[in-house]
This record gives C-alpha cells, structure tokens and sequence, in this order.
C-alpha cells in the first residue's frame, strides 16, 4: 500500500498537532513530506526530527537571519541525506510555505494556517491539483471565488475545521437545491 503524503501548514496549532496524531497512530498509511509554522521554530524542528522531514518553512520573515533556521537549513539536508531524498529545503517568509502546498511529492495538503496567511496556500495547492484539508475559514471567506472553481474534482476541497465540516457532514447525501438559507455563526458563537 502507498502512503498518502502530507504537508501540514501550522503544524504547531490545534489542528495541525491533531494532524501529526494521526499519522502518527496510521504511519504505515500515511507520511509527512512537509510542515509550516509562523514562528514556533523550535517546536518545528522537533516535528521535523520526529517525522523525518525535508521541506520546512518558517512564515514570519523576521526569523530569517535567527540561528534556529540556520539550524533547521542543517537538519533538512540531514534528514534528505538519511532518507536518500533527492532534494531538501527550508524557507523562511510567505511564499515558502505556500511553496510546500506545490511539493511534488505531497498528495495532500492539510492547510491550518490562520487568517489570511492561509489564502495563497489554498490556491496554490488546489492550482497543483493536490487534496486540500482546509481548516483555514478565510480562504473560502476571502477568495472562494478564486479557490472553489480550483476544486475539479470530488473530494479535492474537504472542510477539517469545526463550523465548515458540520456544513459539509449535514448536506452529504442531501439535494443542495433544498436548502434555501444557511446561517454560519463566527467561532465560538
């Protein structure tokens, strides 16, 4: 059996640390290619070292010159140097981590990014045909009419976070050309 592979944006947050629970309960069906944080380097590379991963990015660009990244730009040519990867990297800024949502080895890309950081991800991911597990509410909010026409096929967009994912459970099966309103409260509400 093939492993899924997983990017994981926010690996540090609520959901993308449930995220690392499951594949670490199913890691002979999934694998962690990548993972993204804003600024929580150091508990990013021990996720990094956990889960054997090569790709690794850092959102706020003000840690770009902080010795933690040089220490994880060391750990990911390590960790590709173990696992026989042909390629490794780690960046620091917006645009690395919505590159790890284009890696060419994930299949899926499991986005909890918080606000609007989020958005560039969701697009590009779809825009690479990858599975998006989205838990970032502000990309459908913001740019839905960006991001859904990105969603080709069934099952490509699946809602993970709570309010989005209650949507989704309820309308399975049903006719959408029933429903006529849907009220969605903000979280907590």
């Amino acid at each position: 059996m093939t492993k899924r592979r997983i990017v994981v944006l926010g690996s540090t947050g609520s959901i993308g640390t449930q995220t690392l629970d499951v594949v670490r309960q199913h890691g002979d069906q999934l694998e962690i290619v990548g993972l993204a944080v804003h600024g929580r380097v150091d508990e990013l590379l021990s996720q990094a070292r956990e889960f054997g991963v090569c790709h690794l990015a850092v959102g706020d660009p003000t840690l770009a010159d902080d010795p933690r990244c040089d220490e994880g730009r060391a750990l990911v040519r390590e960790m590709a140097t173990a696992s026989g990867a042909d390629d490794a990297s780690f960046g620091v800024g917006p645009e690395a981590v919505a590159a790890l949502a284009t890696l060419p080895e994930a299949d899926v890309v499991v986005n909890a990014l918080v606000g609007e950081a989020g958005m560039r991800a969701s697009y590009e991911a779809l825009a690479a045909g990858k599975v998006l597990a989205l838990a970032n509410k502000e990309s459908l909010v913001v740019a839905g009419d960006l991001i859904m026409p990105l969603a080709l096929r069934p099952g490509q967009l699946m809602p993970i976070d709570s309010e989005h994912g209650a949507i989704y459970q309820c309308l399975l099966g049903e006719d959408a050309r029933e429903v006529r309103r849907l009220w969605v409260t903000a979280s907590g509400g």
